[in-house]
């Protein structure tokens, strides 16, 4: 299920909120009614629970687990005891005070709601035998739903949380907080979690990492989620800015492919490879900074990639298990620059490339750099390597038979004009789109640049070159290109071409 938390500070405002999360589909709400100003349990209990649209969560959490409650303990236990005699579908009480809760109500209703015992860790995620053994003091409280929260501080954390769910006897919400947890949020689904927390709004949430209700529904097709579902994603750091979620899982959803495609932040790609090793865990797409790591976890690498010391897209075998790694970056960014430049590829129809014996100036040392180097050296074009660390610049350009240079000599390179120019750094992207990697008057010297950063479409590089007259190339026919690839390597089945491009044109 999808449960919306609802934070307000009166009951007309939270009564609002809980229509507007049945409009989205939630199927119930946690009322949070530690965040209402001026609460009285007398006045407002029953209003909101009697007129919520959906089944019902009250939560009354107090400030030594993160709410915003800071009174009378007692008081706070008598308030939830009448929101169970008003009928409120679930009651979530902390795991410190359960058993004095439990106590309490003993000689109750046997018709009383389900209590959710609840565990909040806001430092860490601890070890899965230290995990098993809060859910088993949960458990012996007398909980109808087991609860716990964790921060993750790596991605690989979430899969403790994962396997907690996916063994539990009882109903268990499991989650890991902060960017790094959001896998835990959405492949709850697959691995049989009670329950997953959507927000309303986008950055009004009851905890870190917290995904909105229409991502959940609409993005992700949380609905669609099933226990054989292939889990597919992006490795990459950061990765929040990533159109990829929002275009393979489109496509999935268009091709009937039982898939699912996540934002991946990932800070050591072997760690998460090993930690996630189940056969489920199909395919990756690899972006910044890990596509030369990517490269050196492969068991098996396409002779393209091996050329080009880095990986744009990892395949499990479904066979073996082994992880297979493909560049598929150098097809999107020379096809797309070679249409900009009227011509097509020479792969395709036999004809010479338009890039063949052109200056072709590529910024960047890192994998786009190193895909980019090499497909236009395989086009004939000559090469040059602007780079900020030089000797990373020297070392991909020997490897390709091109030149070299430090990237603070660019704006003074000048040896012949209608040069074609790459950015293959994050130079501009967002956050930081004021950025630029070469300034404005040189760019009069190139009769066409190229930008591998598609978010934002046009970036400060490609609105100054339009500017002198420059043809530009977007990043995101680099990226449409290379997608249709991997879609096909993901599910065996021909690229919804028109409803990739679409949907990137929708969300960029």
């Amino acid at each position: 299920m999808i449960c919306a938390p609802v934070m307000a500070e009166t009951a007309e405002q939270m009564l609002g909120q809980m229509r507007k999360a049945k409009e989205l589909g939630a199927d119930l709400v946690e009322i949070r009614i530690d965040y209402l100003k001026s609460f009285s349990p007398q006045q407002h209990l029953e209003v909101l629970i009697k007129q919520s649209p959906l089944p019902t969560i009250i939560t009354y959490r107090p400030t030594w687990e993160g709410g915003q409650y800071d009174g009378d303990e007692s008081r706070r236990q008598a308030t939830l005891h009448q929101a169970m005699e008003l009928g409120a579908d679930y009651i979530d009480i902390e795991l410190k005070v359960a058993d004095e809760f439990f106590s309490s109500i003993q000689e109750r209703s046997p018709k009383r709601p389900k209590v959710i015992v609840s565990s909040h860790n806001y430092e860490n995620t601890p070890s899965a035998e230290e995990i098993g053994n809060i859910a088993a003091r949960i458990q012996a409280t007398g909980a109808d739903i087991v609860k716990i929260a964790t921060t993750a501080l790596d991605i690989t954390d979430s899969a403790r949380i994962l396997q907690l769910i996916a063994h539990s006897q009882v109903p268990t919400i499991g989650l890991a907080m902060g960017e790094r947890g959001l896998i835990s949020r959405i492949l709850c689904a697959k691995f049989g979690g009670f329950l997953t927390f959507g927000a309303l709004e986008s950055g009004i949430h009851s905890a870190p990492g917290q995904p909105t209700l229409r991502d959940l529904l609409d993005l992700y097709n949380f609905r669609q989620i099933e226990p054989d579902t292939k889990v597919h994603g992006v490795i990459g750091n950061p990765i929040g800015h990533s159109k990829s979620p929002h275009l393979y899982n489109t496509a999935f959803k268009k091709a009937a492919f039982n898939g699912i495609y996540l934002p991946l932040l990932v800070d050591n790609v072997a760690n998460f490879l090993n930690t996630y090793s189940s056969p489920d865990f199909t395919g990756y797409s690899y972006t910044i900074p890990h596509k030369m790591a990517g490269l050196e976890c492969c068991d098996e690498v396409d002779p393209i990639a091996k050329a080009i010391g880095a990986i744009s897209c990892m395949i499990k075998k479904p066979s073996d298990g082994k992880l297979i790694g493909y560049n598929v970056d150098y097809l999107g960014a020379i096809a797309a620059i070679e249409e900009g430049l009227g011509g097509s590829s020479s792969a395709s129809n036999g004809s010479v490339s338009p890039l063949a014996g052109r200056l072709f100036v590529v910024i960047g040392a890192g994998g786009a750099a190193k895909a980019l180097a090499y497909g236009g050296k395989e086009k004939g074009a000559r090469v040059v390597v602007a780079n900020r660390t030089y000797e990373k610049a020297k070392d991909l350009a020997r490897k390709i038979g091109g030149e070299s240079m430090p990237l603070t000599e660019l704006n003074d390179f000048h040896p012949e004009d209608g040069m074609i120019l790459a950015n293959a750094t994050s130079v501009g992207m967002k956050p930081n789109t004021d950025a630029t990697p070469i300034s404005k008057e040189a760019l009069s010297r190139y009769s066409l640049v190229f930008d591998a950063i598609y978010t934002p479409k046009w970036t400060r590089l490609l609105r100054e070159a339009k500017e002198t007259g420059a043809k530009v190339v977007f990043g995101t026919e680099m990226f449409l290109n290379q997608a249709f690839v991997q879609f096909e390597k993901f599910t065996g089945l021909p690229a919804p071409k028109d409803l990739i491009r679409e949907t990137l044109a929708r969300n960029t």
